[in-house]
């Protein structure tokens, strides 16, 4: 290696799942896992960097992953040392010479597709107290409708795959309906579209309202982290269904607002994680049980 040496990374290893209890198609207790969301804020010579949402389960190479994709460090070797401490939820990344100009190339920031970065984190929760959804329920036939109306809507991912789609409904009516490479890209499409309608439609004079969400739900076929259960949130919704699942601080924070997140809606299979009052279960359309062969 030419006395070159690789960085020391060091970090504790912290469980990826939990486990817990949701409410199925059948209104029964099902035992289910879902995925631990953290935060991590990276810090470079001191100087904070960004936080990222992560599982933590390699977070060194993660941290070290995104300062090459932004181009902030050529060789690894750049880096003396990253160590990730979960009690603070920090990453320290001490390098051997610094980053020159780090002030200037970190100061415009973009707003990428990817799925993972959550860097306006800390913003969305330091609102999370102030936001009070309104009451509203939804009938187990609506949300088979719901999950019929995106397995026959057209897409982009029916034909080319790797891309999220979010819509808004009301009841099972479908409202609106964005694809994009970024899940969290398309429903600040809808949140827009929601603003526009306000405007549109004379709803209100103050620019900062939007639609009310209170009659509608929220649909994507992303995973509900904390980030897309927060925006849904902001945008009144007091709803939401996935197809897929929903990380640990996902449900967390759907718990402290008493919002009802239902995840993997396939058919007529689906978990109600929290808020299940909202949900109007009615077992009967779920069809026959299949049975378990031992």
């Amino acid at each position: 290696m030419s006395g070159l040496t690789l960085p020391r990374l060091t970090h504790a290893r912290l469980p990826l799942t939990r486990e817990l209890c949701a409410v199925n198609e059948y209104g029964e207790l099902q035992r289910v896992w879902i995925p631990v969301e953290r935060a991590l804020t990276v810090y470079v010579d001191n100087r904070e960097l960004v936080t990222l949402m992560t599982l933590g389960a390699q977070p060194e190479l993660l941290v070290l992953g995104y300062l090459r994709n932004q181009r902030l460090i050529a060789s690894v070797h750049e880096v003396e040392s990253i160590t990730v401490d979960w009690e603070v939820g920090a990453a320290a990344v001490k390098t051997r010479s610094g980053i020159a100009d780090i002030e200037a190339r970190t100061a415009s920031k973009v707003v990428t597709t990817g799925c993972g970065q959550g860097s306006v984190f800390g913003d969305l929760m330091a609102d999370v107290d102030k936001l009070v959804l309104p009451a509203a329920t939804l009938t187990q036939q609506q949300l088979y409708a719901i999950v019929n109306a995106i397995r026959v809507q057209d897409s982009t991912y029916k034909t080319s795959g790797s891309v999220h789609g979010c819509a808004l409904f009301r009841g099972d009516e479908m409202l609106s309906f964005v694809e994009d490479v970024g899940r969290h890209n398309a429903i600040d499409t809808i949140a827009g579209w929601m603003w526009m309608q306000a405007e549109e439609h004379a709803c209100t004079r103050d620019p900062a309202v939007m639609m009310s969400g209170a009659d509608k739900v929220f649909y994507t076929t992303g995973r509900l982290t904390s980030e897309m259960v927060i925006k849904a949130a902001q945008m009144g919704i007091p709803i939401v269904v996935s197809r897929s699942g929903i990380t640990q601080m996902g449900l967390e924070v759907a718990q402290r607002l008493d919002l009802c997140a239902i995840g993997r809606a396939t058919n007529k299979r689906f978990l109600c994680f929290s808020a299940a009052q909202r949900l109007q279960l009615q077992p009967e359309l779920a069809g026959a049980k299949l049975r378990v062969v031992a």
